[in-house]
């Protein structure tokens, strides 16, 4: 997990910016992305149409490093999508790196006859279309794929996201008793993506795998809402 980066936008009102996406968009399929993400910010997460994304890249920086795979899981809180579950490996512009590989466990191999991103693309924004996509530190996945999608069309890919590191952040990281345990000189709670799951009693997982990761942040959500949040907390409340 890739220490914490400032993250210095601030969030922009989401459905004003993805219905000026839709109208101002050169692409259809992303006019037809931003169409269909029009979610109410009222509408009860329990409610809400969910997507779990998690990306395996080649490095931290999207300006130096690429996307090697993709995962999707449609869930709801009361239901994980096994069977709508998606996965891709996308082969990067640069060759791969050992350090990489020994992160991702992606070889040369794999991505030799693997698609760009960009044929993979149209597939991607359909899985994503008119659901709320869930991740677990969005500082990877957010920019990522922003500047994947402008460099193979021209135009950036921005929409609402539920940060499920984010959400732990605020309890162990910006709470008050967080910050009387940093006074205390007590080191802080790890709110990555295993230490946090066994917090809530989830069961371990082999991380590093897009798809596994997408599952494990999807029970991560359902737990944290179960556990600390309601099925009738708006999603304005919890997207970032």
């Amino acid at each position: 997990m890739p220490s914490l980066r400032p993250f210095k936008r601030p969030a922009p009102n989401w459905p004003d910016y993805l219905a000026r996406r839709a109208a101002e968009a050169r692409d259809p399929r992303l006019a037809e992305f931003f169409a269909a993400g029009q979610l109410d910010p009222e509408m009860p997460i329990g409610e809400a149409p969910l997507v779990a994304l998690d990306m395996e890249t080649t490095g931290l920086d999207e300006r130096r490093h690429a996307i090697v795979s993709i995962g999707l899981m449609p869930f709801s809180l009361g239901r994980i999508r096994l069977a709508e579950r998606r996965y891709w490996v996308v082969r990067p512009p640069r060759p791969l790196v050992r350090q990489s590989v020994a992160f991702h466990r992606i070889t040369d191999s794999e991505i030799e006859h693997a698609p760009d991103l960009d044929d993979i693309l149209d597939e991607l924004l359909a899985a994503l279309a008119g659901r709320l996509a869930v991740v677990h530190y969005r500082h990877i996945e957010r920019p990522f794929l922003d500047a994947a999608v402008q460099a193979r069309r021209g135009e950036g890919l921005r929409f609402p996201m539920i940060d499920t590191m984010s959400l732990e952040a605020r309890i162990h990281r910006q709470s008050l008793w967080a910050r009387f345990r940093r006074w205390m000189g007590r080191p802080p709670v790890s709110i990555r993506l295993h230490n946090s799951r066994e917090r809530y009693g989830l069961p371990p997982y082999q991380g590093h795998h897009a798809l596994v990761d997408a599952l494990a942040t999807a029970e991560l959500l359902q737990a944290q809402i179960a556990a600390r949040h309601q099925p009738s907390t708006p999603i304005g409340q919890l997207w970032s």
